[in-house]
């Protein structure tokens, strides 16, 4: 029995490649095939004249090469595509698409589109296009030269002209963003509303200087900028109040600006402060504040308000800060509990 299935299943395997050759060789008048089949160009069922052929399925080894695809194209390294893609390519390594893409495409590594890409590109590092359709995924970067119609979501960059969405490990640049902007550092956009980072270059958006104090008595200069709307918050500091220690303060947050007036409004802010002395233990405090501000001038704003505070440390690094407390936890040398506070302060706006 072992011998009649080796073979049928040599017959089968001939037989494939003699259809998929038929395919071909019937095609040839019209550069078309239906399924093209090869190892490594110019090995394969079109052989040399691969780059004139538009195909409705192609499966490759190593590395295909073609003019078009209009169905599916799957190869073990990468594809190379003369003019227009459609449906999905899938290669290990890299996609090269020397026209426009329509669907999805999936490598490894890269995928590279000249001009237009409508659809979805997955990249395990880059995605490269003039512009873009629904959604670019990268495990490094996205960068498109125009418009990205949809999201761009990458582990370090995203870059655009004018952009949907983008989400980015690190950093984001666009031109004109409609939704938001999340990264883990760094925003920069000529228009931008809804930037989400700790540091936001918004060209209409706002940037401003500011001195603050709460009520343990940690005064800090902080940067705070975004857009109209959402805005990040960086600051240093030091503690005033702490007895035969020097606290040193580091705050992190975002905000949100909720206009009222011409010159009031309510800023809305949720920060990290740590506290430390570079010694064994820290002192953090989480706050969530309500702060009514007027704008003395257009450059000058005072603001002050509550803050609802949960605060955790070790080794005595918080005690005396706060004397009241809602709720407190106290587990050995450690500390939780939660409070009431303020914090006010005046913003110069750059």
């Amino acid at each position: 029995m072992n011998k009649y299935s080796d073979i049928i299943n040599r017959t089968f395997i001939i037989c494939f490649f003699l259809l998929c050759f038929s395919i071909s060789a019937f095609a040839q008048d019209n550069h078309t095939s239906v399924a093209h089949v090869g190892l490594i160009y110019p090995v394969s069922t079109n052989g040399k004249n691969a780059g004139l052929y538009t195909n409705a399925f192609s499966l490759h080894a190593i590395a295909g090469l073609s003019k078009a695809e209009t169905g599916v194209a799957i190869s073990g390294v990468s594809l190379l595509i003369k003019d227009s893609a459609k449906g999905v390519q899938v290669s290990g390594v890299t996609n090269v698409i020397l026209n426009s893409a329509q669907g999805v495409q999936v490598a490894g590594v890269t995928n590279v589109i000249r001009h237009d890409a409508q659809g979805v590109q997955i990249a395990g590092f880059l995605n490269v296009s003039e512009t873009s359709g629904a959604a670019q995924i990268a495990g490094f970067s996205n960068i498109t030269h125009k418009s990205a119609n949809g999201i761009q979501v990458s582990g370090f960059l995203n870059k655009a002209g004018n952009v949907n969405s983008q989400i980015a490990g690190f950093m984001n640049i666009a031109k004109n963003v409609k939704g938001i902007q999340l990264a883990g550092l760094i925003n920069v956009a000529d228009s931008s509303d809804y930037p989400i980072g700790f540091l936001n270059f918004v060209k209409n958006g706002e940037k401003s200087i500011s001195l603050t104090i709460d009520e343990t008595s940690t005064l800090l200069a902080s940067f705070r900028s975004g857009g109209r709307v959402l805005y990040g918050i960086l600051g240093i500091g030091y503690n005033l109040k702490s007895d035969n220690k020097s606290l040193y303060g580091l705050e992190a947050g975002l905000g949100a600006h909720i206009p009222v007036s011409g010159k009031f409004r309510i800023n809305t802010e949720i920060t990290n402060l740590t506290l430390s002395d570079f010694k064994r233990g820290d002192y953090f405090k989480n706050s969530l504040r309500i702060q009514p501000a007027f704008k003395l001038t257009p450059q000058l704003e005072i603001f002050g308000g509550p803050s609802l505070n949960y605060v955790n440390y070790a080794k005595g690094k918080g005690d005396g800060l706060m004397d009241h407390y809602l709720w407190k936890k106290v587990k050995g040398e450690d500390f939780q509990g939660l409070y009431l506070g303020f914090n006010a302060g005046v913003h110069f706006i750059l």
